[in-house]
């Protein structure tokens, strides 16, 4: 997809205007592997001058942190920021809310200071500078949107992605519980590579059940974490014939035909 990485830039003397950090979904899950490669076309669309790590980019460690194992989280963040400050890094996008929370809150107190967007944010912030447009053609369909905790709660970020739903001339129906208010998908705090605990209730599932109140053809998503889970309770529901999760990203790509 025509994707350099930092090591092939400075090889030839040029520092990117942004770095994607792709993250471990975003990496290897087949399903999360769409959303990087929706936002790469969206990246190219707007021209924006980025690169990627390649190997050289590791877990942020957020899922070692969340369990409490600090000492792994802080080896491999330290490593991390040892390659990006060696790059002279300045400005960084995911699509992940768990990296996006942990590059830009955590990171700094351990020597890491960038700017730090996600995705959807970064994709408002070209419509907004000009540099990218985004066609409503998606005649009035019914789309709910599923706020990741690492995004909304967690960094007060509830608009960006909400202003490119709309955008899409899509009919934008909210969740009884949205925002600040939001359940969580059932993936945080490293939850996704476990099962629920004996008694526990599966959080994906009533999530799910939230978002098909709301009668929607599509379920927005901002988090390739989130993403599994609501296609998962959709599943559950027996909704897959009918409902669609996507990512804003994959929206935006379909739309504009990338």
């Amino acid at each position: 997809m025509n994707v350099p990485t930092m090591a092939e830039m400075m090889a030839q003397g040029k520092q990117p205007e942004v770095l994607f950090w792709v993250g471990s979904a975003g990496s290897y899950d087949d399903r999360a592997k769409k959303i990087t490669k929706a936002f790469v076309k969206i990246l190219h669309k707007a021209n924006v001058d980025f690169a990627v790590l390649g190997t050289e980019e590791s877990s942020t460690g957020d899922a070692a942190k969340r369990v409490g194992n600090e000492f792994l989280f802080q080896m491999q963040a330290m490593t991390n920021i040892e390659i990006l400050n060696a790059y002279e890094v300045k400005k960084i996008v995911t699509c992940d809310p768990h990296s996006f929370n942990t590059l830009k809150n955590e990171y700094p107190e351990l020597g890491g200071k960038y700017e730090v967007y996600h995705h959807t944010q970064f994709i408002k912030q070209l419509i907004d500078e000009g540099r990218l447009s985004i066609n409503g053609t998606m005649n009035n369909e019914r789309v709910t949107f599923h706020d990741p905790c690492y995004l909304g709660r967690a960094n007060d970020e509830y608009e960006s992605p909400r202003a490119l739903i709309k955008r899409l001339g899509v009919n934008l129906v909210e969740m009884k519980r949205n925002k600040n208010r939001a359940l969580c998908c059932g993936a945080g705090g490293a939850q996704m590579f476990k099962e629920p605990e004996k008694g526990d209730m599966d959080i994906n599932i009533l999530r799910t059940k939230d978002a098909l109140a709301t009668q929607p053809k599509i379920i927005a998503t901002g988090c390739p974490y989130c993403n599994t889970m609501m296609t998962d309770g959709v599943k559950f529901h027996e909704k897959e014939e009918e409902i669609q999760v996507k990512d804003i990203a994959e929206l935006i790509a379909e739309a504009e035909n990338l």
